[in-house]
């Protein structure tokens, strides 16, 4: 049940008033205390919180609005109402400014008093709720971090540092599946409006009109459907960052209303003559080509170079030499790891996807994979045969096997021989019964006859070896 009462400060120095405010407070059950002067309140503040203070403005010795500077200065958490029996338009603006919350001209019925101190209670909990909210946010939002130390990469953090402290509107172009939406919100965390929102819309997944309304809102009534009022997320990433995802998309008849916003912050809803004014930055990102757009009539010239003013290329995973790596050990959960082979055949791949895809193909063979190992077998066959459909081929087709081994290798110099010998002599143990073998290695009967199948491939492909020994009969004969 809330508390209605109020602890609160009175600092007046005229003695009759504070005496009848400190009664009429305490007949109404809040908890009163009072001062005669700011060095008296001061004191009392540093002894007890208050929820309220009721501060005088013309006091002898320090005035009340020096009184509120101490206490703003001083980081106190109250808040103040300013009473005064010769009120002015200029004191009342200057006593908010320096952060009151309320005015007062005296004289001032009591009861009307005590209303504006429930109201300021009500404030400062608001306030202080916004704040504990805005923490936990803050301490539970992982922070957007670059993977990657190609020199490609290393351009790309090196602009978002730079680009990050202006306010100035940033387009982020590249492949899809490059990261564009990471690279945003990488330039909103170390920019000065981090702990302000940062807001996304995709253009490319709501038809025209919802893109519309999404952007700018719209009144009740202004079409069918619009059954109350909304605003748009102009409105509510005022003061941060608006990501627009595939500005490409966009709809040509709404980009002058977004040229607009950018000019000057002038936005109206939908079925509204009322303007309103946001102030916003703008990061945009774009798959397409938008100069060659402009010259095709598909993009507006002065929309383009509008957010062209900081421009960020991000190259696509390919190019990105020796950043497979990181970006594996980036999104792998532990305790899952990936096989040499796997891994080498993954920094092989063309990865038209970009990392989009490299996300979705580890997702993939962790679910397929049997135990905490992603091997080959886990893989898509796209990767595993090198080919793809949507890029160009690698230079060199990744080979997945190993050369041939000679006749006289030692045991132990691959791990691969280590593992067949192994599995084999297991089987051998359990007279060539798979589940009793798949039981004893401590592994799923399907990845014992990938092994088997992949231990068999690899015999096949090994032309220099010798002619297949007894052992290797034994692999034949237990080869599914």
């Amino acid at each position: 049940m809330k508390d209605s009462s109020i602890s609160l400060l009175i600092v007046e120095d005229d003695a009759d008033f504070r005496d009848s405010s400190l009664r009429w407070m305490q007949r109404k059950g809040h908890h009163v205390a009072a001062a005669a002067s700011g060095a008296e309140a001061l004191s009392l503040l540093d002894r007890q919180h208050f929820d309220v203070g009721v501060f005088d403005m013309n006091m002898p010795g320090m005035s009340g609005l020096e009184l509120l500077q101490r206490v703003q200065q001083d980081q106190i958490d109250i808040e103040v109402i300013i009473l005064t029996g010769q009120g002015t338009i200029e004191s009342a603006v200057q006593a908010m400014k320096m952060g009151a919350c309320d005015y007062l001209t005296k004289p001032c019925p009591l009861g009307d008093l005590e209303h504006h101190c429930q109201l300021a209670k009500e404030r400062g909990r608001l306030r202080r709720e916004n704040e504990q909210l805005k923490e936990i946010i803050s301490r539970n939002t992982d922070k957007t971090v670059l993977i990657g130390e190609s020199q490609e990469m290393q351009q790309v953090a090196k602009l978002v540092r730079r680009v990050a402290p202006t306010d100035k509107p940033v387009l982020i172009s590249g492949e899809s599946g490059t990261g564009k939406e990471v690279v945003a919100k990488a330039i909103h965390q170390a920019s000065q409006l981090a702990s302000k929102p940062f807001v996304t819309i995709n253009c490319a997944a709501l038809p025209e009109q919802l893109v519309e309304s999404e952007l700018f809102g719209h009144q009740k009534g202004s079409f069918t459907g619009a059954t109350s009022e909304k605003p748009g997320l102009f409105e509510v990433a005022d003061g941060g960052t608006l990501f627009i995802d595939e500005l490409g998309e966009m709809p040509l008849s709404l980009q002058p209303k977004l040229l607009r916003v950018l000019e000057d912050g002038s936005m109206r809803r939908i079925g509204s003559h009322r303007e309103r004014k946001v102030n916003v930055r703008i990061v945009a990102a774009t798959n397409r080509n938008l100069g060659e757009d402009v010259q095709a009539g598909k993009f507006r010239e002065d929309l383009f170079y509008r957010v062209n003013v900081l421009p960020i290329q991000l190259p696509p995973l390919r190019e990105r030499e020796g950043d497979i790596d990181l970006l594996i050990n980036h999104f792998l959960q532990k305790p899952w790891v990936v096989d040499p082979e796997a891994r080498q055949v993954m920094n092989n791949y063309a990865w038209p996807g970009n990392v989009r895809e490299l996300i979705n193909v580890i997702q993939r063979a962790m679910i397929l994979a049997d135990g905490n190992e992603i091997t080959l077998d886990d893989l898509p066959r796209e990767l595993t045969e090198g080919v793809s459909a949507f890029s160009k081929p690698v230079a060199s087709p990744p080979s997945t096997q190993e050369k041939p081994v000679p006749t006289n290798i030692a045991l132990g110099d691959r791990l691969d021989d280590i593992a067949k010998a192994h599995v084999l002599e297991v089987l051998r143990k359990h007279n060539g019964n798979k589940a009793q073998a798949a039981r004893t290695l401590g592994i799923h009967r399907r990845k014992l006859y990938r092994l088997l199948e992949r231990f068999a491939a690899n015999e096949e492909k090994q032309q220099d070896a010798p002619a297949e020994s007894a052992s290797d009969a034994g692999l034949a004969d237990s080869k599914v």
